[in-house]
């Protein structure tokens, strides 16, 4: 067998390969007899039919086989001669085969460039501290305030900002972006729908819609969604909906004393509940600023890494991303099949930060390999016993599960990559600015 390997790129290979005719006309032969032996040929008993009417009468579908039978295993012997690992399947073209002719094809595929310059020592980090004041704290005090908070009815008044309202409801798409078909919405109607006016999940305008309206009122509008809605189902099109007001209701807050510190946990006193949430908040500002330094070691890490970044990896990270947006909108019992979303500008729009989370990757398991970090079992282990308490789960269960949909090689991957992470922090100086 014939094979060459030309390089297209940092990153893009192409294998010419040619198989011997005598290999292919070997092939032919035993796949005919095969092929004999169950051949269904009037004027032939099964099994009886000659090769040689075999060879004419299925000749395509033969040489079809000749090369399903060949072409894989020419693929993976030549890559494994030149020591090439592909980052996925290579693309196999161009198959030619008759009889009497040698095989020849040529697959194009991609593999990890080297990174040779790489400087990741002596790195200066900035670290942005955030301290909480006094009027965080307060904040976090009127969250747990309203968390504990009970709704009342209202009878006497209108629909007021920060009611509670239940309402039946019917909608239904009025136009997609730009004018499009409308948008597939999951149901047409849906009754006893509780929104709280001021709510972030709420669509854009719905609030102000409301304001004013009685019990038993009803009243039918249409809002637009902005292009940039954080739903992509949703976004840019005209909704129309028929409300009906059957019920209001404020939430009534708990005063903030002694007894509201009590409710909320082990607390003698308001005061001490107000420490408690003080130090809980400058422990997020920490790990805030944590992170902080942690995108700033990535970020410079990226601006050092120049080769080729292979598109097969990229692709696999939008995947992904999209696989995500999908299953919430599955959740959300949106349809991501039958939903309105231009699914090619989604994909194009998670280019960028893909590429941004590939070339960290690409850079923290070169530094490892350097660096020979290494994931021993005990590691893994661990990390499937935090993994299953976060869960509620048993670990052997969550390992089982993990071990079949091949988890536990994605979750060793993180863990050395964290290894990497805290050894380059090590070495850092971090700056607090």
């Amino acid at each position: 067998m014939k094979a060459e390997i030309s390089d297209l790129s940092e990153t893009r290979r192409r294998l010419d390969v040619e198989i011997p005719v005598e290999r292919v006309d070997k092939t032919l032969a035993r796949l005919a007899e095969r092929y004999s032996r169950r051949a269904k040929v009037p004027g032939f008993r099964p099994g009886k039919v000659p090769v040689s009417i075999v060879r004419k009468r299925f000749q395509q579908d033969l040489l079809h086989d000749v090369a399903h039978d060949l072409v894989p295993k020419a693929v993976d012997d030549a890559l494994r001669e030149q020591d090439l690992a592909p980052l996925e399947t290579p693309d196999v073209r161009d198959v030619s085969v008759d009889e009497g002719q040698p095989l020849t094809f040529h697959a194009l595929f991609e593999v990890m460039p080297t990174i040779t310059d790489l400087d990741y020592d002596a790195m200066t980090l900035r670290r942005t501290p955030h301290v909480p004041d006094e009027a965080a704290t307060d904040q976090a005090l009127d969250e747990l305030r309203l968390r504990a908070s009970q709704p009342e009815p209202v009878t006497d008044r209108a629909v007021e900002g920060g009611d509670i309202v239940t309402m039946d409801m019917t909608r239904r798409g009025v136009s997609g972006p730009d004018g499009a078909p409308p948008p597939q919405l999951p149901a047409d109607r849906h009754d006893g729908v509780t929104i709280e006016l001021g709510a972030a999940a709420n669509p854009p305008g719905f609030d102000d819609e409301l304001i004013g309206l009685q019990v038993d009122d009803a009243k039918a509008f249409e809002l637009t969604y902005p292009a940039d809605f954080g739903q992509p189902e949703l976004a840019g099109t005209t909704v129309a909906y028929d409300i009906t007001v059957r019920a209001l209701h404020r939430r009534k807050l708990p005063d903030l004393d002694d007894g509201f510190a009590k409710t909320v946990g082990a607390f003698e006193t308001l005061e001490a509940l107000r420490e408690q949430v003080t130090n809980d908040l400058r422990r997020e500002a920490e790990a805030e600023a944590d992170r902080g330094v942690r995108r700033d070691l990535l970020a410079q890490l990226s601006s050092r890494l120049t080769v080729e970044i292979p598109e097969a990896l990229v692709n696999q990270e939008i995947g992904r991303r999209l696989e995500q947006i999908a299953s919430r909108m599955a959740q959300q019992q949106v349809d991501p099949r039958t939903a309105n979303v231009d699914w090619d500008a989604v994909r194009e729009e998670q280019r960028a930060p893909a590429l941004d989370t590939v070339r960290g990757s690409m850079l923290l398991d070169e530094i490892a390999r350097r660096e020979t970090l290494t994931v021993t079992d005990d590691d893994v282990e661990q990390e499937v016993a935090r993994y299953a308490e976060r869960l509620g789960q048993a670990p052997a269960a969550l390992r089982a599960q993990l071990d079949k949909d091949n988890g536990l090689a994605a979750l060793a991957e993180g863990l050395r990559r964290e290894k990497t992470v805290a050894l380059l922090l090590s070495r850092a100086t971090i700056v607090t600015a």
